[in-house]
């Protein structure tokens, strides 16, 4: 048994949380989106929390954690959807939002520690003319190293792809969990052994990011009266390379049912298309409106369009977020659809049991449609016989109902991760029960 009191007196001088439920909001995220997950992580909590200031706090930490052999996960704002922050094994939670200082930022680059929120720096950036090639719907309260470490796509991915794509991470500093735990510095594909790992193989302490230009942005949405022909607008938009565009979202009807602040913008048995465009593509942007038969209901520009909610705070899981506000029985699935013809497939085989919803990404230099559907949920075996489905029939299932890191995009152990974290993690300590490879490894 640990003795916590002891614990704490050798992490004398940091910000320790020992509140049992400030433990408890520090130990859990949005999990239960997924009734599976719900059911497997809604007990799950740390048995101390640990707030960092600076890399000297996370050394600290790191050496107390190994000598004592102790479970250590690493967490930012926890808006993550899969358990990723959530410590299976109990341990101590590090929270490293206090990392919150913008080193620098120059044209197209910017160096950042791990708790700088993502709607805070696009802010700074914005000044010398840049911002975030692309962020999640948790914008305004998400952090820039949760987002690397736990996230994978967003508004911006429809030019920029996914966070794994070479060049969408420069570098990382990350802490160790050896026996004396160091600082090293992952630079260009090096950065891939931490890059969407769920915090298991280091502790992010810094990041070298790069930019994309700044635009002003109009957020509109686009109503159509059949939900394929707005799919095909959502597509024709991806496509259109001379179309200076940030965001691309579709959705079927009900599901727009369930945006009630919007209802006065979308007719009760419309599907549409909510879409961040830049102003100087606005009057192209209407002339392929015209071209599918849409009808533009909401603009915002300018100074207008930076008030209140982003459009973007009902795409990507924010959806499912004001969906399951109104029906708690919904769920989700993530599916790489690839073509619109396996998009018009699945909407004819399940009706409104998947209802869906489509972000646009570029994937390998073409922008192809990916699905966050809600799910009317039943049993779990229902649930897995629509994945199995999709699946058979080419779709690919980033399955969100998994908190290993293997099982939910990747389907496979990446060798190098395990490797890595053999190095820099050789007890484990990091978020353990996370990474299959590792379990196999020791089995």
């Amino acid at each position: 048994m640990t003795n916590w009191n002891q614990i704490a007196a050798e992490l004398d001088g940091l910000e320790i949380v020992t509140d049992a439920d400030r433990i408890t909001k520090l130990s859990l995220d949005y999990y239960h989106f997924s009734p599976v997950l719900q059911a497997q992580l809604s007990e799950k909590r740390a048995d101390l929390v640990v707030r960092a200031a600076t890399e000297t706090d996370v050394l600290k930490v790191a050496r107390v954690c190994v000598k004592n052999k102790i479970p250590l996960t690493v967490r930012g704002a926890g808006t993550g959807n899969y358990g990723q922050c959530i410590p299976l094994a109990g341990g101590i939670v590090l929270d490293v939002t206090p990392m919150n200082k913008i080193r620098w930022i120059k044209p197209g680059l910017a160096s950042v520690e791990p708790g700088v929120k993502m709607a805070a720096f696009d802010k700074k950036a914005r000044e010398i003319g840049w911002e975030l090639r692309m962020y999640p719907s948790t914008y305004r309260t998400a952090t820039i190293g949760g987002f690397i470490g736990g996230g994978s796509v967003g508004a911006g991915s429809i030019n920029y792809g996914q966070l794994r794509d070479r060049g969408n991470l420069h570098a990382v500093r990350i802490v160790t969990m050896e026996d004396e735990p160091k600082i090293l510095e992952l630079r260009s594909d090096e950065v891939q052994q931490v890059n969407h790992a769920y915090g298991t193989n280091g502790i992010i302490i810094e990041l070298e990011i790069p930019l994309a230009p700044a635009y002003p942005w109009a957020e509109l949405i686009v109503t159509f009266d059949e939900f394929l022909e707005a799919a095909k607008f959502g597509q024709a938009i991806a496509d259109s390379d001379g179309l200076v565009k940030k965001w691309v979202s579709v959705f079927a009807d009900p599901i727009p049912t369930y945006f009630t602040a919007l209802k006065d913008y979308i007719p009760t048995g419309k599907s549409c298309a909510l879409l961040t465009i830049a102003e100087t593509s606005l009057e192209p942007f209407d002339d392929l409106v015209k071209e599918w038969g849409g009808e533009i209901t909401y603009k915002k520009i300018g100074q207008e369009a930076k008030k209140g909610t982003s459009l973007v705070e009902f795409g990507w899981n924010h959806t499912t977020l004001h969906a399951r506000s109104i029906d708690p029985n919904l769920t989700y699935l993530q599916t790489f659809y690839w073509t619109l013809e396996r998009v018009e497939q699945m909407y004819r085989y399940f009706g409104d049991e998947v209802m869906i919803h489509l972000e646009f990404v570029r994937v390998g230099g073409t922008a192809i449609p990916v699905g966050i559907q809600l799910v009317r949920y039943s049993t779990e075996e229902r649930l897995n016989e629509i994945i199995k489905y999709h699946e058979d029939n080419g779709a690919g299932i980033g399955n969100p109902h998994t908190y290993i890191l293997e099982d939910g995009g990747r389907k496979v152990v990446d060798p190098v991760q395990v490797a890595f974290k053999e190095r820099v993690d050789p007890y484990g300590l990091l978020n353990p029960g996370k990474m299959r490879g590792w379990e196999e490894r020791k089995q």
